[in-house]
């Protein structure tokens, strides 16, 4: 397959590589569309591929006691589905869904470890951007925990922000509940809160942010936390 090296500088960890490292893995990805609400895999299956967001973002759940369901993470053009194949584990810990359609580069497990082997460069950003993933996953346990509904849905909002890079966002009180682990009336009330703040709109599942910087005021710490702990090891 022909490298396509402009497509690289699209995702963060892939445009931070050396050239020649960067070109020879471009040249074993293959570069798709990604669907809304398209499932990439599920929680204790086999990885199969691995995926660099270029132009979409990927939501990794969690399921709790098989009646509820949290999200842990967002994955967008900062990071890579399937780091875990770098502590030689090739099953997959959580259900992971594309949250905002869009391009990305998919790899095959077995050309993703070849090149693991092959190129060092790709072995160091990639450890430093797991342990960004951990750190990440504990601030986002410790948010569950700690914080009110009112903040932790400006934190959300904010990444998914950061990642589709609009201000329009599609998206409904149904899935707002099903991703931040509550029940819908809890999101209709902190939602009518940033609402009366004039921080966003919203009608119909179109959410427009508004003010960016009042909703970072309304959110809580964990969002600007996630941000420092990246660029201080990856940018």
């Amino acid at each position: 397959m022909t490298p396509r090296p402009a497509i690289s500088t699209h995702n963060h960890l892939l445009a931070s590589l050396p050239s020649h490292d960067r070109n020879r893995l471009l040249a074993n990805c293959e570069p798709i569309e990604l669907a809304f609400s398209e499932v990439l895999c599920r929680a204790d299956e086999l990885i199969s591929h691995v995926y660099f967001p270029t132009g979409s973002f990927i939501s990794v759940v969690t399921p709790i006691d098989g009646r509820a369901n949290l999200e842990v993470g967002l994955i967008g053009n900062e990071g890579m589905l399937g780091i875990t194949l770098l502590l030689g584990v090739n099953i997959v810990p959580f259900y992971s869904v594309v949250q905002g359609a869009g391009s990305a580069l998919r790899m095959t497990t077995a050309l993703f470890l070849r090149e693991l082997e092959q190129s060092p460069a790709l072995e160091t950003v990639l450890k430093r951007y797991l342990y960004v993933s951990m750190k990440q996953l504990a601030q986002t346990a410790a948010c569950t925990r700690f914080h009110l509904l009112e903040a932790r849905l400006a934190r959300w909002l904010l990444m998914t922000q950061d990642r589709a890079q609009s201000d329009h966002l599609h998206v409904t009180h149904v899935f707002l509940a099903y991703i931040l682990g509550v029940r819908r009336v809890g999101i209709t009330k902190a939602a009518n809160s940033l609402l009366k703040k004039n921080l966003i709109s919203y009608q119909r599942g179109d959410l427009v942010i508004r003010d960016r910087v009042g909703l970072e005021a309304a959110s809580c710490g964990c969002y600007r936390a996630d941000k420092e702990i990246y660029e201080r090891i990856l940018g």
